[in-house]
This record gives structure tokens, sequence and C-alpha cells, in this order.
């Protein structure tokens, strides 16, 4: 007996052995990643990979009050921490070590003694904030710790607490608090909103005043100044205007004057001032015929830094408050610059860019001088100029005549004959493809031969206001009719393959690609869905309440019969026996956007018909994968699923 209890275990051991040997050569998903239908990727893919997946970027994050060095942002490890950096490039120390990546980080603005920042939990979005003592870095939880959204810190002049949004209330409105950070139990709530897209852009010299945005849709937000002391809250601009962006309000030098950015009366956003007595509005950057995406105050009010959003680059320029005169910053590559600040001594801005040849790094422009320091080199792996993509513009005509652009990297020479293509969809759906650094993608277009296009279909920012709008309610599939467009556009290209297109996208992109696998499924081989709605009705109902009421301004109101009708046509969800090609589905658990359900009714539902369908959750993600050993996972996935039904 005891001889055959032996050999049952021998037996089980070596099997156990020979199967751990299997899987010796194949690289296994971790613990948080749910796989099914994906088949075995091998380590030498990943090895390959490798190369083009080690690349990291970093951005400021906050500059010191008193000292001569900044906090970034990057990776080192797993997630996005915060390091210092006390000179042009010189040591980066890490000042956050947690396994949840960190944002929104700010220094108490007197001594820059402690940060405030931000982090949440599996990519919930619940945005929590801590303070960070610079002695030891040890964090100390500020808010509830639960199902809230607390953002947007906005200081006393003096230091004595910060003023900030959260939606502990009811989880749907946006509701403004004060908190002494040195005391948490003191918070108080300072005003009731109603609706989830209120922030805090500026505070008074006497710390009496709040300017506040009111935002309901990208084509529409307003601006109102908030009575500390008395709570009244009292319209700045014109409330029953409607369909006009009034953004990012600052107090000017001027005594009853604000600085903002809005496209009233324009095609694009402009830098504006505007007169709080008279009502009277002057602007400032009608000679630049785009958006105005970001501006800053210096300290002294005497100067203003402003970045220009110009065909899918950015562009940053200097202005003079006083005479309103600017002109641009010389010397600075062309590439995207994700944010600007002066330094607390109005001699300096940091500022983060990238280019289509390198990842985002940190830079410094004396003002006086013009000359410009890079204070960060991030890493591109093995990665050399000669293996990047570089972006170059197309622009094709649609259905109806309009003008759709977009961006196209090209495969490497090194391959020949047609070759095949890869749409990557933005999100939003106001979001916008630039001209942007490939990073990992240049395995794409390098390794496997296919051609990458960032189409910038309707609804997206960047285009002026009437394009943004043309997506808007019953005018949805319009910018699917776009992608059909492209693709016949496709096919007049001699060097691309039109036999052999592979549709991807992400939030809002995952729908267009869904959408795109029912309508043109004979014209593509496969499609790749991440965290894309399925069916509108159902994501209007699951999304979070303080996300609703701004996504029925966009899509429309599943309340009204009707609306609720025309989402159900329209839903891929309806229309999975039209999807004819192999999918991959790709979603984040704690999605707050786009709920996990709008993945697995999808899944299932093709499942149950016979239809080819990968599917790939993270538990610990939220909207989109952060977490660098799930990103790896999933671009490797991608890859197999290319080389399975696109290249075959």
């Amino acid at each position: 007996m005891k001889k055959l209890h032996f050999a049952l275990a021998f037996a089980l051991l070596t099997s156990v052995v020979a199967s751990a040997q299997q899987k010796l050569g194949v690289v296994v998903p971790n613990e948080n990643l749910i796989t099914q239908n994906i088949p075995d990727i091998s380590k030498e893919l990943a090895g390959q990979v490798k190369k083009y997946s080690e690349s990291r970027g970093a951005s400021i994050a906050a500059i010191h009050p008193t000292k001569k060095e900044v906090l970034i942002s990057t990776r080192f490890g797993a997630t996005l921490q915060f390091h210092l950096v006390k000179q042009p490039m010189g040591a980066r120390t890490q000042l956050t070590f947690f396994d949840e990546p960190v944002s929104g980080a700010t220094y108490e603005p007197i001594n820059g003694a402690y940060l405030i920042y931000s982090k949440d939990s599996g990519g919930n979005e619940f945005g929590q904030l801590y303070k960070l003592d610079l002695k030891n870095l040890q964090s100390t939880l500020l808010t509830d710790g639960g199902r809230s959204q607390n953002s947007g810190i906005t200081w006393r002049k003096d230091g004595k607490g910060f003023f900030y949004l959260s939606t502990k209330r009811n989880g749907g409105d946006r509701d403004i608090y004060f908190m002494d950070p040195s005391n948490p139990a003191s918070e108080k709530l300072i005003l009731q909103l109603k609706g989830g897209g209120w922030g805090i852009t500026d505070i008074a010299a006497d710390n009496k005043t709040l300017l506040v945005r009111e935002y309901l849709s990208a084509n529409e937000s307003h601006v109102w100044s908030l009575d500390v002391e008395t709570a009244k809250l009292s319209e700045v601009t014109d409330r029953k205007r409607t369909n006009i962006i009034q953004t990012n309000a600052n107090f000017s030098a001027n005594a009853n004057e604000i600085w903002y950015v809005t496209d009233k009366e324009n095609e694009f956003q402009r830098l504006a001032t505007l007169n709080l007595t008279t009502k009277e509005i002057t602007y400032h950057t009608t000679a630049i015929p785009w958006n105005v995406e970001s501006y800053e105050l210096s300290e002294d009010k005497k100067l203003l830094v402003f970045i220009t959003n110009e065909a899918g680059s950015n562009k940053m320029y200097l202005m003079n408050t006083q005479d309103k005169r600017y002109e641009a910053v010389k010397n600075i590559p062309v590439g995207i610059i994700s944010s600007a600040a002066f330094t607390k001594d109005n001699q300096q801005i940091f500022f983060t860019q990238s280019t289509a040849k390198t990842s985002s790094d940190v830079y410094q422009l004396n003002i006086k001088t013009g000359t410009i320091d890079q204070w960060t080199k991030s890493e591109l792996g093995e990665m050399q100029e000669s293996d990047i993509a570089l972006p170059q513009p197309i622009t094709w005509k649609s259905f109806d005549n309009l003008d759709v652009s977009g961006f196209y990297y090209s495969a490497s020479p090194k391959f020949t004959g047609k070759r095949p293509v890869l749409i990557n969809i933005h999100g939003g759906p106001e979001g916008q493809s630039m001209a942007a650094f490939l990073g990992s993608g240049n395995y794409y277009t390098n390794e496997m031969g296919v051609a990458l296009i960032f189409p910038n279909v309707r609804g997206s920012s960047g285009f002026g206001k009437s394009f943004i709008a043309k997506d808007n309610g019953y005018l949805r599939e319009d910018s699917v009719k776009d992608i059909g467009a492209l693709l016949d556009w496709i096919a007049q290209q001699p060097e691309l393959d039109k036999d052999k297109v592979m549709i991807m996208g992400g939030s809002y992109g995952g729908y267009m690609s869904l959408a795109t696998a029912f309508h043109y499924a004979d014209r593509i081989k496969c499609s790749v869905d991440v965290v894309g709605i399925s069916n509108f009705n159902t994501f209007l109902k699951n999304t979070e309440e303080y996300r609703r009421d701004l996504r029925r301004v966009e899509y429309g109101d599943e309340r009204d019969p009707k609306i609720a009708a025309f989402f159900e046509k329209i839903a891929p969800l309806s229309n999975t026996e039209k999807i004819k090609k192999p999918l991959f589905i790709i979603q984040g658990t704690n999605d707050p956007r786009v709920p996990v359900t709008e993945a697995t009714q999808m899944r299932d539902k093709l499942k149950i018909q016979g239809n080819t369908v990968w599917y790939l959750e993270a538990k610990d993600e939220g909207h989109g994968f952060r977490k660098k050993p799930n990103v790896d996972f999933q671009r490797l996935a991608v890859i197999r699923f290319m080389q399975e039904y696109l290249l075959k």
C-alpha cells in the first residue's frame, strides 16, 4: 500500500515538474491578471520586445517655493513616484515608494516643509489626499479614505491651509472644502454644489475670494466667484450664454480684472481679460489661429507664459502683462509641452516637453537670458534613434467632404511590399492624437513592419469648436464613418495593404473600435477594444455618479426614450452578429469611467455566438493599465494577437 502511495506521489510530482518545465519558456501572467483564450507568450518574444519597453519619462510635479529644486514624477519601479532633483541633470532622489502611482503634488507654499499629494487604490480614481513629511518621508491620510474624489488644492496665500473639492457628501456632487493639514479634523464644508464639473482656479491676494470653474461639456464652461466668508457664489461670465468655453480664470494685477481662456466669438480658444465691473472682454491672441491650451501668471503677475496647440504640436509664448506683447520662446524643439510654471522669484520657468524622438523630460527657461537647461534625461532603454518612427501629418476627405486628419508612422524601410496597418483611435471623445513619441509602439513599425495611423475623427479637440461638436448626440456614428473614409484612404496608398488592417482604441476609442468592427467587418482583419463602451445605455447607467451628467451632455440622455432607442440601435452589443473578425477586449476591474460590465457583457455575447474573442482583465487597474507588469503583459498579448490575426 505504501508502495502504491509512493508511486502515485512520484507520478504527481513528475507531472508537476514536467508542467513547470513546459512553462519555463513562456511568460506567466501575474496574479492580478485574468486571461481568457490568450495563447502562451514566449519569453523569446518578451526578450525581443524588451528593447522597446524600458523607456521612461519625467514630468514636473511641483517647484519648491524657497529652494532651487523641483519635484518630478517618474518611474523607476512599477509605478510613477515622486523624486527630488536639485540641479540640472542632477540625481533623482525618490521620495515616495508605493505600489500605486501618485499624482497632484503641491508644496506647502511658504517654506516647502511638506507636500500634499493624491493617491488612489487599484486605479479606482477615488483620489485621497496625503501629507508627506519631507524630513522622515512619512505620509498621513488627510481625507476620508473611502469612495470619494478629492482634488484641486488651492492654498491660502499665507499657507494656513487649502481649499479643495470633494465628492464625499453624496458621491456625485463636487463640493468645496477648507482644510488646515496640521489639523485635518478642522476641515469644514464651504459650499455645496450641484454637478461633478466644478473646480477652483485661483484665490485672491486677501484669501477672501475664489475663482471657480463650472465645466458642463467640452463645448461649455463658466466662471464664478465665491466669497469665502459668506459662501456666496456669483456669476462672473453669463451663465445663460451656452456652448461657450470660459475657463482657467486667474486674478490679474489690475483691480477688477481677470485673465481667462475662452472661445467666445471665435472658433478657437483665445487668451483674454475680462473687466469684472463693465464685463468688457479684451482678446489678446487672436493672431494665433489655434487653441491656447494653458497659461500661467508669474508670482508678481508681470509676466505670463502660455501654450498653444498648433496642428498637433505645442508652442510656448511669453507675454508682458502690461502691454500684452508676446513672442514665441526660441530654442525649443518641435514637440509636446504638457506644463509650464514660474519659480516664485519670477526669474525661471520650468516646463515638461517630449518630442517625436524623445520621451518627456523637465527643462528650465531662464527668462532674462533665454537659455534653456535640461534638468532630467529619461532613458529610452536600448532603443536607438534609428529605431524610432516619426509622425507625418495626413488628411483625408470623409463621407460629407469634411477634412479629417491624423498622424502616420510608416513601417521601417527594411520591410518591402505593402505594409499592414494599425489604426489607433484616441478616447475622450474630445481627446486629440498629437505628433508624439511612439515609445514601445516603435516595436510595431521597426520589428513587425506595421504602419500606424492615429486619426483625429470629428469630435476631437484642437480643430475648433465646430469640429468638436460634430459627433454630439444623434451624430455619433458620423465619427465612425470618418474611419470608413480612412479605410478608403489606406486603399489608395501604394505602400499600404488594405486587406491587413487592425483597429485599436481606448475608452471612447474602444467604442470606436467596436463600432468599426461591425460597420466595416469586411474591411478589417481584427480589433482591440481597451476599456471601451459597448452600449451607451448601460454605460451611462453604471458610470460613476460624478461623471454621469457630464457624459449625458456629450452622448445624450438615456432617460429620454428616443435617445435610449438610438443608443440601442448603434450599440456594438446590439450588433454582435455583424462582427465577423477576431476581437481582443482589455479592461480594468476597478474602472470608474467605463465599468467592467461594458467589457464582460460584450465578451460573453460574442462567446455565445462562437466568435473568436481574447480577454484580459487586471484586478488592480482602472481606466487603462498604469502598473508596468500589467502594461508589459498587455503589450505582449496585443503583439501575439497581431501576429495571429493581422500578419498571418
